[in-house]
């Protein structure tokens, strides 16, 4: 069994149980300390994850908020911070992921091995930034709950307490069937599903064994309201509450949080591994690696006479940021493998469409802006259908990478490297 690493239970009282489920898990040290010496046990041990057995209203304010201060300021790889609760109790220390009492210790530890893993994936990313250059940071978005997407599905009278809790913090998905969340899922990028009332049995219990039966999916962070939960099945963050809707919400926010840290480490890895050439935000080029592959494609255009198309998905209309990112995202999912593109300033993305002539590349626009119109996330509360406008343009013998890009608005930028 390997080790899980060091340690720290937070607790004013006897924790004997708690640290005996750790320690079969095979944490080590595994340190017990009252909340105002946390601080100072975090900085000795250097743990990988803290566990706190004891609500934080047993503490004085002063040393919780010293407790999270000494969490938030620590160096290298992300912190877990379990809170263990009972029942619908509140979590009672902002930001901290709760966990089912020790009456399932088998939970607790699923769910401590997932968060761990996220950590091991942030160490990966550090350290290899740090190979790359040591001068190199990893910048994270200042508000990870903004850059997330929750699925919620529902019918009954929780639907909108639960889209409306959820809206006003994360990019909110709504449905009302379990096979159109089926759909969401496979189409975008999911940090977490919240799944209320007014569905029948049969159709969860087939969503929540196909989302454990994926490896996609088994992580994801899951809360059910009002509806038993198979606890053997193999999702470590599904979470369940009776019948407080924002108790629901408050509980998978934290999990939600994390899981797009994972999204975005992830493509941080994938920009490191590329020497810089992906955007960390988007998993589209950069602009100066999309500029010098256009500029070879163009050039490769000249020699061989193969065809080259580019088209500007542009979003009239709609200046906020999350949704330029969101119809990024998207677009990288969808992009053919032989096809390459990039973000603009101004939001809209610019594509390269290789070995493509003009009809074929309306046909290829067409389906990818199809696709934007019927998945992209509308900014805040506005619910209207995004529609992406299109620019296409395909290489001629008498153009230059300057004349091609011109006709759909475009200007090349500026020391493309060869």
């Amino acid at each position: 069994m390997a080790l899980l690493g060091p340690m720290v239970v937070v607790t004013e009282t006897s924790a004997a149980e708690l640290i005996n489920v750790l320690s079969k898990a095979g944490a080590f040290p595994v340190v017990e300390t009252g909340w105002a010496d946390a601080p100072t046990a975090i900085a000795e041990v250097q743990p990988v994850a803290v566990a706190i057995a004891q609500a934080a209203e047993a503490a004085a304010e002063r040393h919780v908020r010293a407790f999270a201060q000494s969490i938030a300021t620590r160096a290298g790889p992300v912190t877990p911070v379990f809170t263990l609760v009972e029942n619908d109790n509140a979590a009672g220390v902002p930001g901290a992921l709760a966990a089912a009492h020790a009456h399932a210790p088998e939970r607790f530890i699923a769910r401590l091995n997932s968060a761990l893993r996220i950590r091991t994936l942030h160490a990966t990313v550090l350290r290899r930034a740090r190979a790359m250059n040591p001068a190199r940071l990893i910048s994270v978005p200042a508000n990870l709950l903004a850059d997330a997407t929750v699925l919620c599905v529902g019918r009954g009278g929780s639907y909108p307490a639960l889209s409306v809790a959820l809206g006003e913090r994360v990019g909110l998905i709504g449905t009302f069937s379990i096979e159109a969340a089926a759909r969401y899922l496979n189409a975008r990028d999911i940090d977490g599903i919240v799944i209320g009332e007014g569905l029948g049995p049969r159709p969860v219990d087939a969503l929540l064994t196909a989302l454990a039966e994926d490896p996609r999916f088994r992580d994801l962070p899951i809360g059910l309201l009002n509806r038993g939960a198979d606890e053997e099945r193999a999702l470590p963050n599904l979470m369940r509450v009776e019948a407080n809707a924002l108790r629901l919400v408050e509980r998978i926010l934290p999990f939600v949080r994390l899981r797009a840290f994972e999204g975005h480490l992830k493509r941080a890895l994938k920009s490191l591994e590329s020497d810089g050439f992906f955007d960390p935000d988007t998993g589209l080029l950069e602009s100066h690696a999309f500029w010098r592959d256009l500029d070879r494609a163009v050039g490769e255009a000249e020699e061989s006479g193969s065809a080259l198309s580019i088209a500007r998905f542009s979003f009239e209309g709609i200046t906020d940021g999350r949704t330029h990112i969101d119809a990024a995202r998207l677009f990288s999912r969808l992009v053919r493998t032989v096809d390459f593109a990039c973000r603009e300033q101004d939001g809209s993305i610019l594509a390269a469409f290789t070995g493509t002539d003009l009809r074929s590349a309306h046909v290829v626009a067409r389906r990818l802006a199809s696709t934007l119109k019927q998945t992209m996330l509308s900014p805040g509360r506005d619910r209207r259908t995004i529609r992406p406008s299109i620019t296409l343009a395909t290489f001629k013998p008498t153009d230059n990478l300057s004349t091609l890009v011109a006709r759909v608005g475009a200007y090349p930028k500026a020391n493309i490297a060869h």
